[in-house]
């Protein structure tokens, strides 16, 4: 596979016709279609289901695209670096919202003062969600709580939290598992490694929650906390961002739950000029 036929192959999955990615490359369609046919043939798959005129990516045509996606910003990121002697390009880093608000500033400022010319994108969610995209090539690293970490990804150690939990202020306190029998459990959905940590603290002492109500935001959940719908687990660091003390009754955890160790993850050989600027960056 050239860098060439990867172009044209992503160009038609783009625009899902050979006349429409012709115009965009400014080519022939048959000059086009040969290509992508030869391409075909030397993989021995069909990258598309061709019907009434459209294209639609195969199940191997979408794999296949995950990776040229990936080599074709290699290729242009490359040359980029070695034009100009510095990582240059885009930076695409997963993180969940609390680590973003409040440890990636100062870490991204400084970055960007040394690698002016790296565009960084930010994709926030939970760490599950983020894990996949990283396995999935749609990122190319994230910050993650150090809770399981799948094979074929690397992690390099970044921060660690102080989880604490917290309750509507006036409610009784909360210092064992059995404190927080029958209360609703306010968090993100399924695959916030902050809630998994939660549960299997309660779950430590056969405690279930009444049930979890999943919110999208931690404004959000703290407002829903100091109403008393619930209880919640946050870092202390982000609880200290959002200045809410005076609505709420914060309770420090044991701490084998409440130190919580947050890496960088990345694919296992990944290659990244810009992204082995930013792990250099972590180690200072």
């Amino acid at each position: 596979m050239d860098l060439d036929s990867l172009q044209i192959f992503k160009t038609v999955a783009d625009f899902g016709s050979v006349s429409k990615a012709a115009a965009q490359l400014h080519r022939v369609p048959s000059n086009i279609s040969t290509r992508v046919k030869n391409l075909e043939a030397q993989l021995g798959v069909a990258l598309f289901h061709r019907q009434s005129g459209k294209l639609t990516l195969s199940v191997e045509g979408l794999l296949l695209l995950s990776y040229a996606q990936r080599l074709l910003q290699l290729s242009a990121e490359a040359m980029l670096a070695l034009h100009s002697g510095a990582p240059r390009g885009i930076l695409r880093i997963g993180t969940s919202e609390s680590t973003a608000a409040t440890r990636l500033p100062s870490l991204l400022s400084r970055y960007h003062r040394h690698f002016p010319e790296v565009h960084i994108e930010l994709v926030t969610g939970t760490s599950g969600a983020l894990l996949a995209k990283v396995c999935n090539f749609e990122i190319d690293a994230a910050f993650v709580a150090k809770t399981f970490i799948p094979p074929g990804l690397e992690m390099q150690p970044a921060f660690v939290e102080e989880l604490v939990l917290i309750s509507a202020a006036g409610a009784p306190p909360i210092r064992t598992p059995q404190d927080a029998q029958n209360r609703t459990l306010i968090a993100f959905s399924t695959g916030c490694s902050y809630r998994r940590i939660l549960l299997e603290w309660l779950g430590s002492a056969a405690v279930r929650p009444e049930r979890v109500l999943e919110l999208g935001s931690y404004h959000a959940i703290v407002a829903c906390v100091a109403a008393g719908t619930g209880i919640a687990i946050m870092p202390r660091l982000m609880l200290e961002a959002i200045q809410a003390h005076e609505e709420l009754a914060v309770f420090a955890l044991p701490p084998q739950v409440a130190r919580s160790k947050t890496g960088l993850v990345w694919r296992t050989g990944h290659a990244s000029v810009a992204l082995d600027a930013l792990r250099d960056e972590l180690h200072r």
